[in-house]
């Protein structure tokens, strides 16, 4: 592990949503240890939180991915809202909230919930291959029917290998590191939660796309795709970083069963970078929008969740490879 015993406590000490991440990722505790701290999640702090906001209906803020009335208001707030039920099932999720503890939320959410996109069914996805990523990974956690999606990834991949948000409503033809790496996760989740193997070629091919980058760069000109590559922040939401990248192609090489790709190199470095000399990563600027609580640390802070993705993605590169840790 390549953060100090001070560091270690601080994690330690925070959320349990944090806290059995690193139990498992990072100091490598038997089975029993996490999980029982995992099981916290949705009844004290951030997990148990954000499941009393709930609405009686089975959707947060009363929408689907936006609040409810927000195309309504004569004056919207800055920033898009990260409060409405898309966002929500992302965090309880990823946070490990088990989906027992959301009880009968995926059959409200089919009568209840309802796209602001053409007002297309919840668990049936709309057009945008984010919001479908999500709906994919989220549905499958909650036990929801989401064969149309899965069928969707493959229809909808683009020509250079990878997907992107804006492709459906005709303006763009090339694939967005944004919106592929979201497509990568959901599948990626989906096959982890289910065991379907349907999708992993479609996945693969969408992490071929981001490899021949290198994970940074423009494959014409070979210059960085753009600072958004380093800037890394929690939450990410639906933006793309070297760092989140990083930590999905670690979690798809565990679930694969293979070795880093040599061409995560030069990310590995920008991440690395990023660490401070006592282990720790920075909170970076947060995306604008209203939340119905705050998570992490604030802008220029340590972050604890950066530094449990950093931790993790440095200790799977350097177990495999001969490069050693940054300090």
């Amino acid at each position: 592990m390549t953060v100090s015993t001070e560091v270690r406590e601080w994690l330690l000490d925070g959320d349990p949503a944090v806290r059995w991440q690193v139990e498992r990722d990072m100091l490598g505790l038997p089975e029993e240890v996490w999980s029982s701290t995992r099981a916290l999640v949705a009844i004290e702090g951030f997990g148990a939180a954000l499941l009393g906001v709930q609405d009686a209906d089975g959707r947060w803020a009363g929408g689907a991915h936006f609040p409810g009335g927000f195309f309504d208001a004569e004056e919207r707030e800055p920033g898009q809202p990260w409060t409405a039920t898309s966002w929500s099932l992302n965090q309880l999720r990823e946070w490990g909230v088990d989906a027992v503890a959301l009880g009968d939320t995926a059959e409200r959410l089919a009568r209840n919930c309802r796209w602001e996109y053409d007002d297309m069914p919840f668990w049936s996805g709309e057009v945008d291959v984010c919001i479908n990523a999500f709906t994919l990974a989220n549905g499958t956690w909650l036990g929801a029917d989401v064969s149309r999606l899965v069928r969707w990834f493959p229809a909808h991949r683009l020509a250079d290998g990878g997907w992107n948000c804006e492709a459906e409503e005709g303006r763009s033809v090339r694939s967005s590191f944004h919106s592929t790496l979201n497509a990568l996760r959901g599948m990626l989740s989906y096959e982890r939660t289910t065991g379907d193997t349907s999708l992993r070629e479609t996945r693969h091919g969408g992490e071929e796309y981001l490899l021949r980058r290198r994970l940074l760069y423009r494959e014409s000109t070979g210059k960085r795709v753009g600072d958004f590559v380093s800037e890394f922040t929690y939450p990410h939401r639906h933006r793309y970083s070297a760092l989140t990248a990083l930590d999905h192609f670690r979690e798809a090489a565990l679930l694969d069963g293979t070795e880093p790709d040599a061409r995560l190199a030069d990310a590995v470095m920008l991440v690395r970078a990023a660490q401070r000399p006592d282990g720790t990563w920075l909170q970076g600027a947060p995306l604008p929008g209203r939340t119905w609580f705050e998570v992490d640390a604030p802008e220029g802070e340590p972050s604890r969740w950066l530094t449990l993705s950093g931790t993790r993605v440095l200790d799977w590169w350097n177990a495999a490879t001969s490069d050693t840790p940054f300090f």
